[in-house]
């Protein structure tokens, strides 16, 4: 006798919680690298802070399926790369896509219609993805702090910097209870490494698209530091427009 090759409620169960956890949004993004920041001025003379992030020759180096992968997204690349700085595995990767390797690669999960319209090799432009108004998610990783202590690592306030606080002002205080736990519970918020870890800001807006330049100006700012690489998607939390269907 042979099993029956029908999935059971458990194993579909977990294929869903797997298709959850692997992607937030169907949606293509960019990557790019953080310039800097500077100000546009409104037409009433208000001062708009802005980051550019260049998102030029952003390039597709596959194309998954879901016959072949069990999903359908891009795969994109970023920047340039010394052929020597490539491992043999990628560099056959990149060059059966017949791409330039890049600084940086990443897969944006899309729909079957999205992965249509491009080709393995074919570049994408800004204006095929974001438009002006639009808001973004941007991922990075954050500025490394070093080792920092409590109250700047946790923002807690400082203790009183007046008389009857002998040499106490920016410490945590105590950390622990009595004899009885007689120790210091795991997870208490001390000293340690800070920054340096993967962040993303929500629902920022799209001021400008600089379309020669493939260069986006996004309203405050992003995570990381200027020459940092960069993730930007359409936002997932973006509330609809009043009055939209």
């Amino acid at each position: 006798m042979h099993e029956s090759a029908t999935p059971g409620p458990i194993e579909v169960a977990a294929v869903e919680v797997l298709e959850k956890q692997m992607s937030l949004s169907n949606s293509l993004g960019l990557l790019g690298r953080k310039v800097g920041m500077m100000r546009l001025f409104t037409d009433d003379g208000d001062a708009v802070p802005v980051t550019v992030v260049d998102v030029s020759n952003n390039r597709v180096t596959q194309i998954k399926t879901q016959e072949n992968d069990g999903y359908v997204a891009l795969q994109v690349t970023f920047g340039s790369r010394k052929a020597s700085r490539v491992t043999k595995p990628e560099a056959g990767h990149l060059a059966k896509a017949g791409v330039e390797a890049g600084e940086i690669i990443q897969e944006f999960r899309v729909t079957a219609d999205t992965a249509g319209k491009y080709a393995a090799g074919a570049t994408v432009p800004v204006t095929d993805v974001f438009s002006v108004g639009q808001k973004v998610d941007v991922q990075g990783t954050s500025i490394g702090k070093g080792y920092a202590g409590t109250i700047k690592r946790h923002n807690m306030a400082s203790q009183r910097a007046s008389h009857g606080n002998s040499r106490s002002h920016n410490v945590p205080g105590s950390i622990g209870m009595a004899q009885d736990p007689g120790r210091v519970f795991p997870g208490k918020r001390m000293t340690g490494h800070l920054g340096d870890v993967t962040k993303t800001t929500q629902n920022l807006d799209v001021i400008r698209i600089d379309e020669a330049r493939q260069l986006l100006l996004i309203k405050g700012a992003i995570p990381g530091s200027k020459g940092g690489f960069v993730s930007v998607r359409p936002a997932i939390k973006a509330k609809a427009a009043k009055g939209a269907n």
